[in-house]
């Protein structure tokens, strides 16, 4: 797979996730080895949510974070841009907000919340500093940001394992559970193409974000990169 094959549209992105949207909370159980029940209680925990708060979570897919984030007493709202991935979300958590959107273009107002947050999906939008920007526009000045993404194994030998599962390994385990596991293979690639975790702090801080900092969680197999709106 070659660069170019990462670069995807919008349209092509929903359409991946479409394909995988049925056993998608499944499969990520079982590729993270249920590691992704603590990355999002770590999300929740790292926006230090109030009652009453407004919270945004993009990317949310079928809104598994969301609900993660409402056990707060936030109030929490989902977007995501794949249809699929909401239509399967809306079938099991109904009482879940779920909306269609593109994290490019918002659909709220300026200033609308007291925090947002995206897991596992920045990797995906087309322009990732104009995502983070408008991340910005539409959190309230003083509030906050959590990126969960997967990242870089700090330890030289434990990240050379991780990459030898993650090109080979996690195909091979995607062809067994997931509905489109051609799919992880482009996911797999994403990961290993993505910033670093310096490098992503230092692209937040440059799109309206300040005291930039992260928490490596699993090793660095997943970072927690936290700002605030100036």
């Amino acid at each position: 797979m070659t660069r170019a094959d990462l670069d995807k549209q919008p349209h092509e992105i929903a359409a991946m996730f479409d394909g995988v949207a049925q056993r998608y909370d499944l499969t990520n159980t079982v590729l993270s080895f249920g590691r992704d029940r603590g990355w999002r209680r770590a999300t929740r925990e790292a926006l230090a949510l109030a009652p009453g708060q407004r919270v945004l979570d993009v990317g949310a897919g079928t809104g598994v974070s969301t609900q993660e984030l409402a056990a707060s007493g936030a109030y929490a709202v989902g977007l995501d841009i794949s249809i699929g991935m909401l239509q399967a979300g809306r079938r099991v958590r109904p009482f879940v907000p779920l909306l269609a959107g593109d994290a490019l273009r918002l659909p709220f107002a300026d200033e609308t919340f007291d925090a947002v947050t995206i897991s596992f999906a920045l990797r995906n939008v087309v322009d990732l500093d104009a995502a983070l920007r408008e991340l910005a526009r539409v959190t309230r000045p003083g509030g906050r940001l959590v990126v969960c993404e997967f990242s870089h194994p700090t330890n030289a030998a434990f990240r050379g394992a991780y990459l030898s599962y993650l090109m080979r390994s996690l195909p091979a385990v995607a062809r067994r559970v997931s509905s489109n596991p051609d799919a992880y293979v482009y996911l797999a690639e994403s990961i290993r193409a993505w910033p670093n975790q310096p490098d992503l702090a230092t692209r937040i801080a440059a799109t309206g974000w300040t005291a930039v900092g992260w928490r490596n969680l699993t090793g660095g197999i997943v970072a927690l990169h936290r700002a605030t709106r100036r």
